[in-house]
Protein backbone atom coordinates (compact mmCIF):
# COMPACT_ATOMS: atom_id res chain seq x y z
CA UNK A 1 0.00 0.00 0.00
CA UNK A 2 1.17 3.49 -0.86
CA UNK A 3 2.83 4.84 2.66
CA UNK A 4 1.48 7.82 4.54
CA UNK A 5 4.51 10.60 4.39
CA UNK A 6 3.01 11.93 7.24
CA UNK A 7 3.34 9.50 9.72
CA UNK A 8 6.81 9.44 8.39
CA UNK A 9 7.85 13.44 8.67
CA UNK A 10 6.47 13.07 12.18
CA UNK A 11 8.22 10.19 12.74
CA UNK A 12 11.46 12.06 11.98
CA UNK A 13 10.11 15.10 14.14
CA UNK A 14 9.00 17.24 11.39
CA UNK A 15 5.93 19.27 11.09
CA UNK A 16 3.46 18.95 7.76
CA UNK A 17 2.62 22.09 5.87
CA UNK A 18 -0.86 21.34 5.02
CA UNK A 19 -2.74 23.04 2.11
CA UNK A 20 -6.85 24.15 1.64
CA UNK A 21 -9.56 23.60 -0.65
CA UNK A 22 -12.48 25.14 -0.62
CA UNK A 23 -13.52 25.73 -4.25
CA UNK A 24 -14.79 23.01 -5.42
CA UNK A 25 -12.80 22.48 -8.64
CA UNK A 26 -10.13 19.55 -9.29
CA UNK A 27 -8.36 22.50 -11.45
CA UNK A 28 -7.66 24.24 -7.99
CA UNK A 29 -6.67 21.24 -5.79
CA UNK A 30 -4.34 20.29 -8.72
CA UNK A 31 -2.75 23.96 -8.85
CA UNK A 32 -2.69 23.97 -4.69
CA UNK A 33 -1.37 20.23 -5.00
CA UNK A 34 1.93 21.31 -7.34
CA UNK A 35 2.77 24.23 -5.01
CA UNK A 36 4.94 21.66 -2.12
CA UNK A 37 2.60 21.24 0.22
CA UNK A 38 2.73 17.86 1.99
CA UNK A 39 -0.95 17.49 2.33
CA UNK A 40 -3.76 18.88 1.48
CA UNK A 41 -7.10 18.87 2.70
CA UNK A 42 -10.70 18.82 1.21
CA UNK A 43 -13.26 20.87 3.06
CA UNK A 44 -16.37 19.26 2.96
CA UNK A 45 -17.67 20.89 5.91
CA UNK A 46 -17.26 24.25 5.10
CA UNK A 47 -16.45 24.80 2.00
CA UNK A 48 -18.46 24.17 -1.20
CA UNK A 49 -17.46 20.92 -1.91
CA UNK A 50 -20.14 17.68 -2.75
CA UNK A 51 -18.83 13.97 -2.90
CA UNK A 52 -18.87 13.86 -6.35
CA UNK A 53 -16.73 17.08 -7.06
CA UNK A 54 -14.45 15.51 -4.29
CA UNK A 55 -13.53 12.75 -5.54
CA UNK A 56 -12.47 14.72 -8.74
CA UNK A 57 -9.82 16.66 -6.13
CA UNK A 58 -9.08 13.98 -4.99
CA UNK A 59 -7.74 12.08 -8.29
CA UNK A 60 -6.18 15.64 -9.04
CA UNK A 61 -4.23 15.87 -5.93
CA UNK A 62 -3.15 12.03 -6.87
CA UNK A 63 -0.80 13.51 -9.80
CA UNK A 64 1.36 14.44 -6.98
CA UNK A 65 2.99 13.29 -4.07
CA UNK A 66 0.91 15.16 -1.93
CA UNK A 67 -1.32 13.44 0.96
CA UNK A 68 -5.26 14.02 0.46
CA UNK A 69 -6.88 14.47 3.51
CA UNK A 70 -10.58 15.36 3.75
CA UNK A 71 -12.90 17.59 6.18
CA UNK A 72 -15.88 15.81 6.84
CA UNK A 73 -19.04 17.85 7.82
CA UNK A 74 -19.23 15.59 10.65
CA UNK A 75 -19.46 12.41 12.74
CA UNK A 76 -21.41 10.65 10.26
CA UNK A 77 -20.03 6.59 9.21
CA UNK A 78 -21.74 6.60 6.12
CA UNK A 79 -19.60 9.83 5.11
CA UNK A 80 -17.05 8.93 6.73
CA UNK A 81 -16.64 5.42 4.93
CA UNK A 82 -17.30 6.65 1.73
CA UNK A 83 -14.94 9.40 1.60
CA UNK A 84 -12.37 7.00 2.57
CA UNK A 85 -13.15 4.58 -0.38
CA UNK A 86 -12.60 7.10 -2.34
CA UNK A 87 -8.55 7.19 -1.54
CA UNK A 88 -8.99 10.15 1.12
CA UNK A 89 -5.89 9.43 3.39
CA UNK A 90 -7.22 10.78 6.57
CA UNK A 91 -10.00 12.94 7.96
CA UNK A 92 -10.72 15.79 9.53
CA UNK A 93 -13.82 15.55 11.88
CA UNK A 94 -15.34 18.56 13.75
CA UNK A 95 -17.45 18.69 17.49
CA UNK A 96 -15.51 15.51 18.43
CA UNK A 97 -16.06 16.34 22.20
CA UNK A 98 -16.36 12.92 24.26
CA UNK A 99 -14.74 9.62 24.36
CA UNK A 100 -17.69 8.26 23.01
CA UNK A 101 -17.67 10.35 19.76
CA UNK A 102 -14.25 9.84 19.06
CA UNK A 103 -14.18 6.00 19.46
CA UNK A 104 -17.43 6.32 17.26
CA UNK A 105 -15.41 8.70 14.62
CA UNK A 106 -12.59 5.65 14.88
CA UNK A 107 -14.91 2.59 14.78
CA UNK A 108 -16.16 4.26 11.30
CA UNK A 109 -12.69 4.64 9.79
CA UNK A 110 -11.10 1.38 10.68
CA UNK A 111 -11.95 -2.24 9.43
CA UNK A 112 -13.40 -5.46 11.67
CA UNK A 113 -12.26 -6.31 13.86
CA UNK A 114 -11.01 -3.09 15.40
CA UNK A 115 -13.97 -0.87 13.62
CA UNK A 116 -17.14 -1.38 11.85
CA UNK A 117 -15.84 0.17 8.43
CA UNK A 118 -17.74 -1.45 5.75
CA UNK A 119 -15.02 -2.95 2.46
CA UNK A 120 -15.40 -1.93 -0.29
CA UNK A 121 -12.76 0.53 -1.05
CA UNK A 122 -13.68 1.67 -5.02
CA UNK A 123 -11.43 4.08 -5.50
CA UNK A 124 -8.88 3.70 -2.46
CA UNK A 125 -7.75 0.70 -3.89
CA UNK A 126 -6.34 1.77 -7.21
CA UNK A 127 -5.05 5.15 -5.35
CA UNK A 128 -3.72 3.57 -2.31
CA UNK A 129 -3.54 -0.47 -2.62
CA UNK A 130 -2.21 -0.75 -6.40
CA UNK A 131 -4.98 -3.26 -7.31
CA UNK A 132 -4.66 -4.91 -10.23
CA UNK A 133 -7.35 -7.22 -11.44
CA UNK A 134 -9.19 -6.46 -8.40
CA UNK A 135 -6.68 -7.73 -6.43
CA UNK A 136 -4.15 -5.49 -4.20
CA UNK A 137 -3.48 -4.93 0.00
CA UNK A 138 -5.25 -2.20 0.55
CA UNK A 139 -7.19 -3.62 3.12
CA UNK A 140 -4.79 -4.98 4.96
CA UNK A 141 -2.90 -1.86 5.48
CA UNK A 142 -5.68 0.61 5.20
CA UNK A 143 -5.93 0.99 9.31
CA UNK A 144 -2.23 1.56 9.77
CA UNK A 145 -1.37 4.25 6.88
CA UNK A 146 -5.22 6.05 7.02
CA UNK A 147 -5.17 9.05 9.31
CA UNK A 148 -8.43 9.84 12.19
CA UNK A 149 -8.05 13.28 13.42
CA UNK A 150 -10.66 14.84 16.21
CA UNK A 151 -11.28 18.73 16.19
CA UNK A 152 -11.05 20.06 19.78
CA UNK A 153 -12.29 22.98 19.44
CA UNK A 154 -15.55 23.18 22.70
CA UNK A 155 -15.24 23.87 26.13
CA UNK A 156 -16.36 20.25 26.78
CA UNK A 157 -13.82 18.77 24.49
CA UNK A 158 -11.46 20.40 26.54
CA UNK A 159 -12.57 19.24 29.57
CA UNK A 160 -12.69 15.56 27.97
CA UNK A 161 -9.26 16.25 26.26
CA UNK A 162 -7.18 13.21 28.13
CA UNK A 163 -9.83 10.74 27.76
CA UNK A 164 -10.01 11.90 23.70
CA UNK A 165 -6.52 11.36 23.57
CA UNK A 166 -6.68 7.87 24.96
CA UNK A 167 -8.97 6.42 22.26
CA UNK A 168 -6.69 3.99 20.10
CA UNK A 169 -6.67 5.35 16.51
CA UNK A 170 -6.42 8.73 17.23
CA UNK A 171 -3.87 9.72 14.54
CA UNK A 172 -3.81 13.60 15.45
CA UNK A 173 -5.46 16.23 16.78
CA UNK A 174 -6.91 19.64 15.20
CA UNK A 175 -7.66 22.81 16.08
CA UNK A 176 -10.09 25.12 14.39
CA UNK A 177 -9.25 28.69 16.12
CA UNK A 178 -12.48 30.14 14.92
CA UNK A 179 -14.49 27.45 16.81
CA UNK A 180 -12.29 27.48 19.98
CA UNK A 181 -12.23 31.15 19.95
CA UNK A 182 -16.41 31.47 19.78
CA UNK A 183 -16.72 28.32 22.47
CA UNK A 184 -14.92 30.80 24.79
CA UNK A 185 -16.55 33.52 24.21
CA UNK A 186 -14.79 35.16 21.70
CA UNK A 187 -14.59 36.75 18.45
CA UNK A 188 -14.24 34.34 15.73
CA UNK A 189 -10.70 35.81 13.88
CA UNK A 190 -10.01 38.72 16.00
CA UNK A 191 -10.36 36.91 19.28
CA UNK A 192 -7.11 34.05 18.49
CA UNK A 193 -4.79 36.58 20.29
CA UNK A 194 -6.88 36.33 23.17
CA UNK A 195 -4.81 35.03 26.47
CA UNK A 196 -7.99 32.76 27.37
CA UNK A 197 -7.71 31.39 23.37
CA UNK A 198 -4.05 30.96 23.69
CA UNK A 199 -4.31 29.03 27.11
CA UNK A 200 -6.57 26.98 25.29
CA UNK A 201 -4.31 26.11 22.68
CA UNK A 202 -1.73 25.62 24.88
CA UNK A 203 -3.08 22.98 27.02
CA UNK A 204 -4.86 21.09 24.21
CA UNK A 205 -1.03 20.93 22.57
CA UNK A 206 0.87 20.10 25.83
CA UNK A 207 -2.10 16.96 26.33
CA UNK A 208 -1.27 16.01 22.83
CA UNK A 209 2.53 16.22 23.25
CA UNK A 210 2.45 13.60 27.00
CA UNK A 211 0.68 11.15 24.61
CA UNK A 212 3.28 11.35 21.48
CA UNK A 213 0.22 12.52 19.20
CA UNK A 214 0.59 14.90 16.65
CA UNK A 215 -1.57 18.12 17.23
CA UNK A 216 -2.78 20.15 13.96
CA UNK A 217 -4.20 24.03 13.72
CA UNK A 218 -5.38 26.59 11.32
CA UNK A 219 -3.33 29.70 10.87
CA UNK A 220 -4.30 32.73 8.83
CA UNK A 221 -0.65 33.59 7.75
CA UNK A 222 2.70 32.16 7.06
CA UNK A 223 4.40 34.16 9.97
CA UNK A 224 1.53 32.66 12.07
CA UNK A 225 2.35 28.61 10.36
CA UNK A 226 5.85 29.20 11.49
CA UNK A 227 4.99 30.43 15.17
CA UNK A 228 2.43 27.28 15.35
CA UNK A 229 5.28 25.28 14.43
CA UNK A 230 7.80 27.14 16.79
CA UNK A 231 5.25 26.30 19.90
CA UNK A 232 5.13 22.57 18.72
CA UNK A 233 2.21 22.21 16.37
CA UNK A 234 3.53 19.41 13.98
CA UNK A 235 0.24 20.07 11.27
CA UNK A 236 -0.19 23.75 10.04
CA UNK A 237 -2.72 24.32 7.39
CA UNK A 238 -2.19 27.65 5.54
CA UNK A 239 -5.64 29.81 4.82
CA UNK A 240 -6.89 28.14 2.01
CA UNK A 241 -7.50 28.66 -2.16
CA UNK A 242 -10.01 31.19 -1.42
CA UNK A 243 -8.32 33.55 0.52
CA UNK A 244 -5.33 32.90 -1.62
CA UNK A 245 -7.56 33.81 -4.59
CA UNK A 246 -9.13 36.68 -2.74
CA UNK A 247 -5.72 37.87 -1.26
CA UNK A 248 -3.34 38.02 -4.67
CA UNK A 249 -6.44 39.62 -6.37
CA UNK A 250 -7.22 42.40 -3.75
CA UNK A 251 -3.63 43.32 -4.38
CA UNK A 252 -3.42 43.33 -8.07
CA UNK A 253 -6.07 45.72 -8.18
CA UNK A 254 -4.81 47.59 -5.17
CA UNK A 255 -1.63 48.26 -7.30
CA UNK A 256 -3.32 49.03 -10.33
CA UNK A 257 -5.45 51.56 -8.99
CA UNK A 258 -2.57 52.83 -7.38
CA UNK A 259 -0.36 53.37 -10.12
CA UNK A 260 -2.84 55.00 -11.90
CA UNK A 261 -3.63 57.41 -8.88
CA UNK A 262 0.03 58.52 -8.94
CA UNK A 263 0.26 58.47 -12.59
CA UNK A 264 -2.32 61.15 -12.61
CA UNK A 265 -4.53 58.86 -14.35
CA UNK A 266 -8.10 58.60 -11.99
CA UNK A 267 -9.07 55.42 -12.29
CA UNK A 268 -9.04 52.37 -14.57
CA UNK A 269 -9.41 52.89 -18.42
Amino acid sequence: MRKNTLKEIWARGGAVLNGWCSIPSSFSAEIMAHQGFDSITIDMQHGLVDYQVAVTMLQAISTTPVIPLTRVPWSDPARLMKILDAGSYGVICPMINTPEDAEALVGACKYPPWGFRSFGPIRAKYYGGGATHGGGDYHTFADEETLVMPQIETRQAIGNLDSILEVRGIGAIYIGPSDLSMALGKEPRKGQRDPEVIEAMETILAAAKRRGVPAGIHTNSADVAVEMIERGFQLVSLQSDDRFLMGRAKAEVDEVRSGLSQAGGGGAP
